[in-house]
């Protein structure tokens, strides 16, 4: 899987921003080894000079990496001198620094003073499993993007799906319905599953003694059959008997 196939929802920002023209000159992606950023990076930097930069010298973009486990302020300079000098053959210019934290911190400052005086039709591209190893100074001045890994990006779901959760069951049949039309897509299944995990510990709770969670106004019969409603829902999608809309609607009346 590429990174932008694993990244569509920060793939999908950077793509729009650009088009509307606003996306900072600078960026920072960082995140987890293996959670696709350097991948997207340099799709990015083909998407926004027009042109593929894997076969051969693309003189409107530059890629800095590590030599020897670091950065050197040599390799900063050469990269700013680029920088410096018009397109070649694209509207602007793209460099990708990869591992960025391996930047020393003579390089560091180094590029901060292009950050705080950027010169010509560029964007750069910051690259690092390690943000905070790069100076405060250096990460203020770039627009922050976040990847996560696989299992980050699971726990970042289920806190949503859970929000979500909580806002549907304060409100009105209207609001639910709206929501059944939203949400009824192929990740109900992925909602079905958090929400049932999530009854499930209020239910171990309940039986173990605690009176205080966020359905602290449900009676334990109740959460009991919402269980058994997410359950049965679930089997029969599964087994292709059930829309998924239709699925969601039974259960948000239920809540």
């Amino acid at each position: 899987m590429s990174g932008v196939q694993k990244n569509q929802k920060q793939w999908r920002f950077l793509t729009k921003s650009a088009e509307l023209g606003k996306l900072a000159h600078a960026l920072l992606f960082s995140g987890p080894e293996g959670s696709g950023k350097k991948e997207t990076a340099l799709e990015f930097a083909k998407f926004l000079l027009n042109q593929d930069i894997s076969r051969g010298v693309q003189p409107d973009f530059i890629m800095v990496e590590p030599t020897e486990d670091r950065i050197q302020i040599s390799q900063i300079r050469e990269l700013l001198n680029k920088l410096s000098l018009k397109p070649y053959s694209a509207d602007l210019k793209v460099a990708v620094i990869s591992r960025a934290h391996l930047m020393n911190r003579e390089a560091q400052n180094c590029f901060l003073k292009f950050l705080e005086e950027p010169k010509g039709k560029t964007f750069l591209i910051l690259v690092t499993a390690y943000p905070f190893l790069l100076l405060p100074t250096v990460v203020s001045r770039l627009q922050k993007i976040r990847f996560f890994s696989g299992r980050e990006e699971q726990t970042e779901k289920e806190k949503k799906f859970i929000s979500d959760l909580l806002t549907i069951s304060n409100a009105g049949l209207v609001s639910r319905f709206q929501f059944a039309k939203e949400f009824s897509s192929e990740n109900l299944k992925e909602i079905l599953d958090a929400w049932l995990k999530y009854f499930r510990k209020i239910l171990i709770s309940r039986l173990l003694g605690s009176k205080k969670d966020d359905f602290s106004r449900y009676s334990l019969t109740k959460i009991k059959n919402i269980i058994k409603v997410i359950q049965r829902l679930d089997f029969l999608l599964l087994s292709n008997n059930l829309n998924s809309r239709l699925a969601l609607e039974i259960l948000l009346m239920e809540l």
